[in-house]
């Protein structure tokens, strides 16, 4: 392996697709990044077109290599990091998406989820698979695709129909249409995989209506997936790690033992908890999901999933065009002392944890004559750092240790003034490293110590350095008296109907 220098990570988010390459020690060489188009077809709808996705690939991957003066010889393996919960269907025979994909933000399953409930599904559901019956997962998702390609192209053979998240997608195209597999951490997000088995629940499939042969095969996070077809670059390199944006930050901060999380700040905010190798219960609405897998060992973790946190900042940039980068926020929110009594509630796709409501919608109140645009936006930034609180005050009521540090990541995690409200939010000190991208860091570290680029993962978690440490200041007081204001506002957006 000696001449090989690096690793390749695939980053797959919600609102763009990177391509990382990373050297020997763990840092960052270069990167490209391709925004990825929204489609809202309907309001609660979010819908993400592969083919595009397939293309950024591509030429993210290509541009990368090409940038950097690397060679793709010189690469040992590819790591694979996606959004999850997002799915399609496609055609093996034309290789082409039979509908867009269903973007995890979207709500149009939710009376579907309510039917459920209602037939008393719910408790069965989040006994085989940990999760909450929510709109959120890809199950619901899947159901709503059969039933419009049923509908729509009622000639279709179904033989040739396949399945999957979009790490499912990318590695069958990465593969020249060879291999339709998954990894376990995707797996456990679809409301389809039983979590003590690992494998697809047939109770479940049948339950959605959904043909188990148009599922992929599950295997372990770090393994052999597969060699990227000759095509793509003009050599084959083994894809080697493939993790849910999530789980991959998990990793990357080293958080393998029970007591360690972290919480990533993008499009939504994503706080996990490794609870080791058995599964672990929430009494107060957390996930019970899987963490990563290799062929030895399984680990879980409890996760606190909230929709909308970066996206608030986006919806203020591209919706109500109150700012014109996310960046700006920062000096905005520190020109002025506070709100001015103003609350944002962010359900601009219902509610995740702790709330799981579906039906909630974002609101600002307390709006009087004298607010001014830099009080909404620093509302915007503070209720995100409440959502974050909200799914803390439930970790430490499940866990005998309350939560003493918070290991932080993602594009919002660069705003100080948000990051310095979480820490006095949370009364606890956050620790943000030098590298953000934790996501693909973390598909890096997996797809590169299961070749044997690395040998010592301790070693490459205790070389990353840290940035910034916030402890909590003089606004903590504060901070924590408004959150119960900030509790009543959340409370009357999940009633704004009645």
């Amino acid at each position: 392996m000696t001449d090989k220098q690096y690793i390749l990570s695939l980053d797959l988010g919600t609102t763009g697709n990177r391509a990382i390459l990373f050297d020997r020690q763990g840092n960052v060489v270069g990167q490209t990044y391709q925004e990825l188009t929204q489609h809202y077809p309907q309001p609660g709808w979010l819908e993400h077109d592969a083919t595009e996705i397939w293309r950024d690939v591509k030429q993210a991957t290509e541009r990368v290599i090409a940038d950097n003066q690397a060679q793709a010889t010189e690469i040992a393996a590819i790591g694979l990091t996606v959004q999850r919960e997002t799915c399609l269907l496609w055609d093996k025979t034309t290789g082409e998406p039979l509908h867009k994909a269903i973007v995890w933000q979207d709500r149009r399953t939710a009376d579907l989820c309510d039917r459920l409930k209602a037939e008393g599904k719910a408790e069965v559901i989040q006994q085989k698979t940990g999760l909450v019956l929510d709109a959120y997962f890809s199950a619901t998702k899947l159901a709503w695709l059969i039933n419009w390609v049923k509908q729509n192209k009622p000639d279709l053979n179904w033989d040739n129909v396949m399945a999957g998240t979009i790490d499912t997608w990318a590695l069958w195209n990465l593969t020249g249409k060879q291999v339709h597999a998954t990894d376990v951490s995707n797996a456990s997000r679809t409301m389809l995989m039983n979590l003590d088995t690992g494998n697809w629940d047939d109770s479940l499939l049948e339950l959605f209506n959904i043909p188990r042969q148009i599922m992929p095969e599950i295997k372990p996070s770090m393994g052999m997936f597969g060699n990227s077809s000759s095509d793509l670059l003009g050599v084959e390199i083994p894809i080697t790690a493939i993790f849910g944006d999530q789980q991959a930050a998990l990793f990357a901060h080293g958080c393998d033992r029970p007591g360690l999380l972290k919480c990533t700040y993008g499009t939504g905010c994503f706080l996990v908890a490794q609870t080791g190798t058995q599964v672990t219960r929430s009494n107060n609405q957390l996930l019970s999901t899987v963490a990563w897998s290799t062929e030895k060992q399984t680990n879980y973790a409890l996760e606190g999933a909230i929709f909308t946190t970066g996206a608030a900042i986006q919806w203020l940039r591209d919706g109500l065009k109150l700012i014109t980068s996310a960046a700006e926020t920062e000096a905005l929110c520190n020109s002025v002392d506070n709100t001015n009594g103003v609350y944002f509630v962010p359900a601009l796709s219902g509610l995740g944890a702790p709330h799981w409501d579906m039906k909630a919608r974002g609101a600002f109140l307390g709006i009087t004559g004298g607010v001014q645009r830099e009080h909404m936006i620093r509302s915007v930034l503070e209720a995100i750092a409440y959502q974050v609180k909200e799914v803390v005050n439930a970790v430490n009521q499940d866990s005998a240790n309350p939560v003493s540090l918070l290991k932080i990541d993602g594009g919002a995690a660069q705003n100080n003034f948000l990051m310095q409200f979480q820490a006095d939010a949370l009364g606890v000190p956050l620790e943000r490293p030098v590298v953000l991208d934790a996501t693909a860091q973390g598909a890096a570290f997996g797809a590169g110590l299961a070749v044997g680029f690395w040998d010592d993962y301790q070693k490459l978690i205790s070389d990353r350095q840290i940035d910034r440490i916030f402890e909590p200041g003089k606004g903590q007081f504060l901070a924590q008296d408004n959150f119960a204001m900030w509790s009543k506002a959340v409370t009357r957006a999940k009633n704004w109907i009645e």
